[in-house]
């Protein structure tokens, strides 16, 4: 079953960077995340829509 919702383990393994790099990409809003309490997730498609807006030359 896929989730819409991602946790810092999988945007990190599916963006093939540390999860480290993940969470501070996340802290600095580099990447589309919001937290649950202590715990930081991303909703796929703003992540999706981040990487086009990326290929496409945004600065973001």
């Amino acid at each position: 079953m896929e989730r819409d919702i991602m946790t810092i383990s999988q945007v990190a393994d599916y963006l093939q960077l540390s999860e480290m790099t993940t969470y501070k990409l996340a802290q600095e809003g580099r990447i589309p995340a919001f937290k649950i309490g202590s715990h930081w997730r991303v909703k796929k498609t703003d992540l999706h829509d981040y990487i086009e807006n990326l290929k496409n030359g945004a600065k973001l």
